[in-house]
């Protein structure tokens, strides 16, 4: 979904509010998410300026809720406020994705191989829905979908490591990161090999196979960095 200046005659897409996790929830905080989502699904492009109440009609919201989420989303640096304009999305550089990237290696890989042998089977199947959600959302094409359950899987399953710190700074990591290539690769297929590594995933750390979680986990991320976040055209 490129971005499209608010005079254009194109309608962009409307994007929709996620449900989050059965938490109460403000329209203000579904709308950040799914902003978040936007940005880094490469939804919403990097130096466009996009405005309160041009957003609030694609999620069927009033402005206030989308300027006061877009004001959150700029004390994170996802985006900054143009006088009289709006909000222009923050660009990323090669550089800092990869060094995203590195710092996400360091966290998640030998937290979540360390899972193998420490997590509640149970905890993990609870997990299945949530991947199946990123399948689904990869075969229709959804890349808004596929980045909200996705965050919900990657997060989930680190939270099993009972450190929601580390849970935290995941959590940025991944607000500040841009999947350019998501579009393209929904486009061609390869998606969907893609989504099916959380239901591998998942099986290799049921099986307990620390060696099997750690190549998973190591391809999973290379794909992040290298095949997802190929920069657009």
């Amino acid at each position: 979904m490129a971005a499209l200046p608010e005079s254009s005659s194109q309608q962009p897409a409307p994007l929709s509010l996620p449900v989050l996790g059965g938490r109460p929830s403000s329209y203000r905080e579904r709308v950040a998410d799914a902003l978040r989502a936007a940005l880094i699904a490469g939804e919403l492009r990097p130096g466009e300026v996009y405005s309160a109440p041009a957003l609030a009609t694609r999620f069927g919201v009033s402005a206030t809720p989308v300027r006061e989420a877009m004001l959150d989303l700029a004390k994170e640096g996802l985006v900054h406020a143009v006088p009289n304009k709006g909000f222009r999305v923050t660009e990323v550089s090669d550089r800092q994705l990869d060094e995203y990237t590195h710092v996400r290696a360091l966290i998640e890989i030998p937290t979540v191989v360390a899972l193998a042998t420490t997590a509640d089977p149970v905890s993990l199947e609870a997990l299945r829905p949530a991947a199946r959600e990123i399948v689904t959302a990869a075969v229709a094409g959804d890349l808004i979908a596929y980045v909200e359950a996705d965050t919900r899987f990657h997060l989930g399953l680190l939270a099993l490591a009972g450190n929601t710190h580390l849970v935290e700074v995941v959590r940025g990591l991944r607000g500040r990161a841009r999947l350019y290539g998501l579009t393209a690769l929904a486009a061609s297929g390869r998606l969907l090999s893609s989504a099916e590594e959380h239901l591998e995933l998942l099986d290799a750390l049921l099986a307990r196979d620390e060696r099997a979680v750690h190549e998973v986990m190591t391809r999973h991320l290379g794909h992040v960095r290298h095949l997802w976040a190929s920069a657009p055209d």
